[in-house]
């Protein structure tokens, strides 16, 4: 395994950031869009050879320090019940979602019987390639799977604003379920070979301060608890919580881009952070890519960064684009 991105994620001065991109492989990548004109998304992710050949295309393509398994945050629904698809221009959409506390799980099936493909790809991402990268694994928060099968809103975050307030019981209940199965899920994602796991509450940025200290950090707090590698925790949108977010267990703190990335290291002293491009930038010309990039480096400094977008990559953005956003950071010398 080439180390470069676990060292980084340790918090050691590496000769230059590793570097990988959320929502790696993806539309931008022609091939990937030939695929899935063959297989529906959950048919994609279900199916570990083509998860796989979906997984390598940016390894064929640039070379990444971290391959992230293709798959979605919300895989780990199955093992509760909840049934789920993914509409065009929506997004995710439960179709028996949570709507007063009766229905809220009060058990889930064995992960690894579940959702075993997960372990097949991973298994089989090791064999292929695991010698010459690092294998990302990854799985959604608590509080973003709640906001995704609370309510009937699928683009609002409201439903489960108002389902908090409401029962907040079962609200609590409803995330502790959600921390059980995430526990258990990242733990099987580390015995089937994942070198670095990152988990995504990115919907937990939109929580106030406190809200996120009482409801969602003790949970995260579980479930790092139980990563025995690299882990890395990611909210869109952070605003105040990076204090939280460090005592959260993880590894590394990942930024969005709009957090600046000098102030952070700042305020976060010696916890490794992870980003934080804005996205948007990857639409403009290679050489435009490139400046912006180093600047983000250069404001990193030379230890405990991986360097990333601050969110997910665009479905427009060019291929050559994402490759210079690669070499930016395989060109750095320290």
């Amino acid at each position: 395994m080439s180390d470069l991105l676990v060292r980084a994620a340790r918090g050691e001065r590496t000769e230059r950031p590793p570097v990988w991109l959320m929502r790696q492989a993806g539309r931008y990548i022609p091939e990937y869009r030939d695929i899935r004109e063959q297989y529906t998304f959950k048919e994609a992710i279900k199916t570990p050879d083509v998860a796989e050949r979906i997984t390598l295309l940016p390894w064929e393509l640039f070379e990444p320090d971290g391959l992230v398994m293709f798959s979605d945050i919300l895989t780990v629904l199955e093992p509760l019940g909840f049934d789920y698809r993914i509409e065009s221009g929506v997004g995710p959409v439960v179709s028996n979602p949570v709507t007063d506390p009766s229905d809220v799980p009060t058990e889930f099936a064995d992960v690894a019987t579940e959702i075993g493909y997960v372990g097949d790809l991973l298994t089989r991402l090791q064999a292929s390639i695991g010698d010459e990268t690092s294998i990302i694994g990854f799985s959604g928060g608590p509080y973003t799977l709640a906001s995704y099968v609370v309510g009937d809103e699928p683009t609002s975050r409201k439903p489960i604003r108002r389902f908090r307030t409401n029962h907040p019981e079962a609200f609590r209940d409803l995330l502790s379920m959600f921390t059980d199965v995430v526990e258990e899920y990242v733990r099987y994602q580390v015995e089937q070979g994942a070198d670095v796991v990152q988990v995504f509450d990115t919907w937990a940025g939109v929580l106030t301060p406190d809200d996120y200290r009482e409801f969602v950090l003790p949970l995260h707090q579980r479930i790092f608890d139980a990563i025995d590698v690299p882990s890395i925790v990611f909210a869109r949108h952070p605003g105040g919580k990076l204090d939280l977010l460090a005592e959260s267990g993880a590894d590394v703190v990942g930024l969005d881009w709009t957090v600046d990335m000098a102030d952070a290291r700042e305020q976060l002293g010696d916890t490794p952070v992870q980003g934080n491009l804005d996205p948007s930038y990857l639409l403009g010309s290679p050489e435009f890519v490139k400046e912006k990039t180093h600047e983000v480096i250069e404001k990193a400094g030379d230890s405990g960064h991986i360097l990333n977008l601050g969110h997910g990559i665009d479905r427009t953005t060019p291929v050559e684009n994402a490759k210079a956003f690669v070499d930016a950071a395989k060109e750095i010398e320290r």
